[in-house]
């Protein structure tokens, strides 16, 4: 296996979980168009449900291994980064199996908190079926997460990302097939075709852990896992840091998982009593929390593909007592995300309405909810990064408060903003989308000031880049406001909304990269070597950049 550095690993990573997020959003479009979106509402309420409990079970220790293993590495530690991973693993099926239990005892009190006295299509009965068909995921999950977070901690990136591209494909496999043979085929019940839908994650899961087994068993003597002699670290030690380098990852993921589920409920508690029909509430709840983040998943995975090489990367510069380098990562990272995030943000801003078209139906309020949640969707990616900025430097306090923070401004706006939305003549859940970006801003503020003040992180390498990339991005935005205003296409048929989305990423696209490249923040942001390897292998070795 090779090693990866940070821009490369970033890449790979980046790479693989674009991959599993457009997969993750076309497999929406098959899914939603068998379930509907009666279906649609049933699967987001499971599923949100899963991935809050998946992140008390898992979603910390990953990246505390990953953090773990780079800092043993660093000191040359190899027997005692094995023994982290051996009880990271016993760790994990402890809170594993209590989490299982956790879903499936109070699965009927968990879907009567849920739907409320809704009187809408689906029961408090489905909710608890479909919680207890995703429940058997937590038990395998939890180990996958552990086992790439030991891979990256060695900075191999590829088989970690190899493993996500199968968990996914064996998942939406299971969905698409699962949900298609009972309804169609068997003329079976919408909660049995969703419960065997979401239990798609647990499939998925075990796929890809046996892939990873693998790996580890064929390369035992690169990763150095047969090493006897013991190092002077006590497992009380170990399991001391593991708890702590996870929690504050617990507690991001939680939050994040959280903001949805809360904007879920605190929509079908509000506008239920609105002038909406109970059928449009649950549309309305399910597209803010579930179906819109499918889509915007693509704008989520260059974040989550960068915090797979930053943390091994920071711990080493930090553990070696290296503040420019620990400067130049932070720079690069969020000016990484920016450069991509911002015109995809943008472009789906202005395509909000064909591009919901495409994946599920013509729905009045889709692309409504769609347009405002890319923004969320934006900030979340920066939340993400200066979360993971402040773990690898063991800021955990301030993780806390960045976290907390931002969740507490959420849920206090939500109900506030969705009645002055609806005062000022806007739609009411439309202040639910604002109450979640101004929790992540406030967030990402409170994270950027306290990493200035005491790591003296200066941002005018960001803050330089970000000025240049808002001009391909304005001028970008502009000429398909202008193109769109004279295109004759119906952007509620389906033709139409194709036609349009292709006629917009023809033209945007090009108008981006080209002004990037004059405008050298290509350079500035990926650096003129990694740029030039990339043209080197899209050409095929036909065209070189020279110096």
């Amino acid at each position: 296996m090779k090693k990866n550095s940070f821009v490369e690993g970033t890449i790979i990573a980046t790479t693989a979980i674009v991959l599993v997020k457009i997969l993750g959003m076309l497999y929406v479009i098959p899914f939603y168009a068998i379930v509907g979106s009666d279906g649609g509402a049933l699967y987001s309420y499971a599923y949100n449900i899963y991935l809050i409990f998946l992140g008390i079970s898992s979603a910390g220790l990953p990246n505390a291994i990953s953090k773990i293993i780079s800092e043993y590495n660093t000191l040359g530690l190899e027997e005692a980064k094995n023994r982290a991973y051996r009880l990271a693993k016993k760790i994990i099926s402890i809170v594993s199996i209590a989490a299982f239990l956790l879903l499936f005892v109070f699965a009927e009190e968990i879907g009567r908190f849920i739907i409320g006295d809704l009187d809408g299509t689906n029961t408090y009965r489905d909710v608890a079926f479909v919680i207890r068909s995703v429940a058997p995921a937590v038990l395998v999950v939890p180990f996958l997460s552990v086992t790439k977070g030991y891979l990256q901690g060695h900075k191999y990136v590829s088989p970690s990302s190899i493993s996500q591209l199968i968990e996914q494909i064996v998942r939406i496999l299971v969905i698409l097939l699962g949900s298609f043979l009972v309804l169609k085929v068997f003329d079976g019940s919408l909660s049995l075709a969703i419960g065997i839908a979401v239990g798609g994650a647990f499939f998925g899961g075990l796929a890809a852990y046996i892939y990873l087994r693998f790996v580890l068993n064929k390369h035992r003597d690169e990763l150095k896992t047969d090493v006897s002699k013991r190092d002077d670290v006590t497992n009380k030690e170990i399991i001391k840091k593991i708890v702590m380098y996870a929690i504050p990852f617990i507690i991001i993921n939680i939050v994040t998982n959280i903001y949805n589920f809360t904007d879920q409920i605190l929509v079908l508690r509000t506008i239920e009593n609105m002038e909406y029909s109970a059928q449009d509430v649950e549309f309305i709840a399910s597209a803010i929390s579930t179906w819109s983040p499918k889509i915007c998943m693509i704008i989520n995975a260059m974040a989550m593909g960068m915090t797979v090489s930053l943390i091994p990367t920071i711990v080493s510069a930090h553990t070696k007592r290296d503040r420019k380098e620990v400067n130049l990562k932070v720079n690069k990272s969020i000016s990484m995300v920016a450069y991509i995030s911002i015109p995809l943000v943008l472009g789906l801003a202005v395509l909000a309405t064909p591009v919901w078209r495409v994946f599920y139906n013509a729905n009045p309020y889709g692309g409504m909810i769609l347009r405002l949640a890319v923004f969320s969707a934006l900030m979340a990616n920066v939340y993400m990064i200066i979360t993971t900025i402040c773990q690898s430097l063991n800021k955990f306090k301030l993780v806390y408060a960045v976290s907390i923070t931002g969740f507490v401004l959420n849920a206090v706006l939500d109900v506030p903003l969705m009645y002055l939305a609806r005062a000022l003549g806007f739609e009411a859940f439309l202040g639910s989308i604002i109450a979640s970006i101004i929790g992540y801003s406030s967030s990402i503020i409170i994270g950027l000031v306290s990493l200035h003040r005491t790591e003296k992180v200066s941002y005018k390498i960001t803050r330089d880049i970000l000025v240049k990339t808002l001009i391909p991005s304005v001028l970008m935005v502009g000429i398909l406001v202008i193109v769109n205003t004279f295109l004759p296409f119906d952007v509620t048929s389906m033709s139409g909304a194709l036609l349009t989305i292709v006629i917009n990423v023809v033209i945007g696209v090009p108008i981006y990269l080209g002004l990037s490249y004059k405008l050298g923040i290509l350079d500035d942001v990926f650096g003129r070597k990694v740029i030039k390897e990339i043209i080197k292998k899209l050409t095929l070795g036909k065209l070189v950049i020279k110096d």
